[in-house]
């Protein structure tokens, strides 16, 4: 797919749901008593992997790409079926990490494998864990990666410090602990996303935090709930970006999630002199929400680092095109978790932004970029990696001459219709 230098965006736009929330409520409502209805759900490839585990497992889940709702008829939690194949969770590690704390406590051995990116990252971040809980996972290669085969067993509680600020460790870790003997509580070097926590409340779970230390109790049943999704910040940073550094440009982007351990990236913006305005915001119950507006800046170089990087994990692909645009070096620290995503994405913007003229190196935990070389059109290799290739259609539309993207239909396992929203808001 070719992208070329546009003059002006302008429009409103409504991004898919909240990725990281539309697993989780397809995971919880499969173990809830009752039917829960979801909302906004994201009909991306990755939710659809996490639908088509828990069905091979006998929940009934009715899914209505056309509204975006999804009726999920729950088992409760101690009545999943054994899977007659294999678990495929695609390009899914949220899927495989948190299902995996699920089925470690089950009367049934699995085994859950996915594509080539899956067997590729690492998951002997919840294999150690787990297994303290008493979990029975083998790396079926040896190597701590899937294919995994987990035979379900009884668990106990443990308290586990974590190394990585990890939404998905702490998850796998408290969804095993709904089945575990005693408390199970997860501590953190800094507080990452906790839609986890957020839905346990719904549900009913007994969950407790206290600074970076989650505490889960022991379930009896969980009770199905009416589940809205909000946009999924991680999509609307590409239009934030977008905003901010094509000229004469004003998007507003309506409903995002703007949860406090999710919106970093409205952080760094400010930071870097964004003109960026919450409107409409909406923080009463659940997961607050607001509609963002953002316009043309004059931005300068930021040091982003510590306890913000969980906050933008995901977001930092697009915050370096950012960065290349702004007046002065931006220093991205404590980042190492880049390298075991879909890619290694300090390897990759650093290659891809080096072939568009960008002057940017890779450092050990993250990258420094030097903002205001002008960047010329490339043939960018998005790795197959959905991130990636979102953030150089970004940073094609602002180049000299023509950006190719090699597998940009990579968005598809997070937001199918992304190159559809650009289009529309260019005038």
């Amino acid at each position: 797919m070719q992208f070329t230098k546009k003059n002006t965006l302008k429009g409103e736009i409504t991004v898919p749901g909240d990725k990281s929330i539309s697993h989780r409520s397809i995971m919880l409502g499969s173990l809830a008593e009752g039917v829960t209805e979801v909302t906004g759900f994201l009909q991306g490839a990755d939710c659809l992997s996490s639908i088509s585990c828990f069905e091979k497992m006998g929940v009934t889940i009715e899914n209505n790409p056309t509204t975006n709702t999804v009726h999920i008829h729950g088992l409760g939690l101690h009545n999943l079926k054994a899977p007659t194949e294999l678990l495929d969770v695609g390009n899914s590690g949220t899927t495989t990490r948190l299902m995996s704390g699920i089925l470690a406590a089950q009367n049934f051995t699995s085994t859950v494998n996915g594509d080539a990116s899956i067997q590729k990252r690492p998951m002997k971040r919840i294999m150690l864990p787990l297994s303290q809980m008493g979990a029975k996972i083998t790396s079926i290669h040896g190597n701590d990666c899937a294919p995994l085969l987990i035979q379900g067993s009884p668990l106990h509680g443990i308290h586990y410090q974590s190394p990585v600020a990890s939404a998905q460790v702490k998850s796998a870790v408290l969804l095993a602990g709904l089945y575990a003997e005693g408390e199970t509580s997860v501590t953190e070097p800094y507080v990452s996303r906790n839609h986890t926590e957020l839905m346990f409340e719904s549900f009913g779970v007994n969950i407790h935090c206290n600074g970076t230390t989650a505490t889960v109790q022991p379930a009896s049943k969980l009770t199905a709930q009416k589940i809205t999704i909000p946009g999924d910040i991680s999509s609307a940073a590409y239009f934030i970006v977008a905003g901010l550094i094509t000229p004469n440009s004003c998007i507003t982007i309506k409903n995002v999630g703007i949860n406090p351990t999710r919106d970093g990236i409205l952080d760094v913006c400010k930071a870097m002199g964004a003109d960026i305005t919450l409107e409409h915001i909406n923080d009463k119950i659940g997961e607050p929400t607001a509609d963002i507006t953002v316009r043309t800046s004059t931005l300068t170089g930021t040091t982003i680092e510590g306890a913000v990087i969980p906050k933008l994990i995901d977001e930092l692909p697009i915050i370096a095109i950012l960065a290349c645009f702004a007046n002065g070096t931006t220093i991205i620290k404590d980042a190492q978790e880049l390298k075991v995503k879909e890619s290694n994405r300090i390897d990759v913007m650093v290659q891809n932004l080096s072939a568009m003229g960008a002057e940017i190196e890779a450092t050990n935990d993250g990258m420094i970029i030097r903002g205001g070389n002008p960047l010329h059109g490339a043939v960018i290799d998005s790795k197959l990696d959905h991130r990636i290739a979102m953030s150089f259609a970004i940073a094609g539309m602002n180049a000299e001459g023509t950006t190719e993207i090699t597998g940009a239909e990579c968005v598809n396992i997070s937001y199918p219709n992304f190159y559809q929203d650009l289009d529309s808001l260019c005038c």
